[in-house]
């Protein structure tokens, strides 16, 4: 109510501002024609200036702070990777018995381009992933997503999540399943249908986790080289692959 009556208030105070000055002007030059021809000339220009101010400068502005807002919310994807997801992403790699065909190929990341990242993208969006845990290991994925638990609500705190769905529905699947397995006992002794619907919350996060991490991936690629470089030296999907740089990495990352 209190802004709508400044809005008024101001409003009001303009259009008086406006009348006062053009009768200072019609005092100055009594030319009442004048006065008339230039209202109707500014009257004329007031829509083009409207769809400027308003729809150009204005989509010109609002694209500039989405970037800068994917920006921050990329260094967010980052911390999650860093502190949670990579870690998480070999949890389930161990428990996919048709990881080796995906692993394969991710593990060649480092010489990619965007083509191949586009590539890969639709291929996990196409795949079935077989997760088969073992009871006795969903009481490590239980104590994993419990002590990781307090970073997952500050991440989901963030508004920025509303920009990027992708990673706003990990988070919720990741958390989603968090809940699932700590509402639970002891996961030793699941029944059949409980441990099928577990595998379900277990492939949907498998598959998201993948997903973000290849977009993360092709992000760092494309914008941050050194960044890319400490993220393929901590590839969950290769085993073989060393946190110390090599000779070879060197020779990559010049050409």
């Amino acid at each position: 109510m209190k802004r709508s009556n400044w809005l008024f208030t101001l409003g009001i105070s303009f259009l008086t501002l406006s009348t006062i000055t053009y009768y200072i002007h019609y005092l100055i030059f009594s030319d009442s024609t004048y006065i008339f021809q230039l209202l109707i000339a500014e009257l004329a220009f007031l829509p083009i200036s409207t769809l400027l101010v308003t729809v150009v400068l204005n989509q010109l502005m609002g694209k500039r702070e989405k970037t800068a807002r994917m920006q921050k919310l990329n260094m967010v994807i980052g911390a999650f990777y860093s502190d949670v997801g990579t870690d998480l992403l070999k949890i389930f790699i161990a428990f996919d018995y048709q990881a080796e065909n995906i692993r394969q190929e991710l593990k060649t990341i480092s010489k990619w381009e965007n083509a191949d990242f586009d590539r890969m993208k639709r291929q996990v969006a196409g795949i079935k992933p077989d997760i088969i845990p073992d009871k006795s290991n969903l009481v490590d994925l239980k104590s994993f997503l419990a002590i990781k638990r307090n970073t997952l609500l500050r991440m989901m705190e963030n508004p920025n999540l509303l920009e990027h769905e992708t990673f706003s529905n990990l988070l919720q699947a990741v958390f989603h399943l968090a809940e699932e397995l700590g509402a639970r006992g002891d996961l030793s002794e699941l029944q059949a249908s409980d441990y099928a619907h577990l595998r379900v919350d277990s492939k949907r996060v498998y598959i998201l986790l993948m997903d973000q991490w290849l977009d993360y991936m092709q992000h760092l690629h494309k914008n941050y080289p050194y960044l890319f470089s400490l993220a393929i030296r901590t590839n969950p999907f290769n085993p073989e692959i060393s946190i110390e740089v090599t000779d070879d990495m060197i020779v990559t990352a010049q050409q």
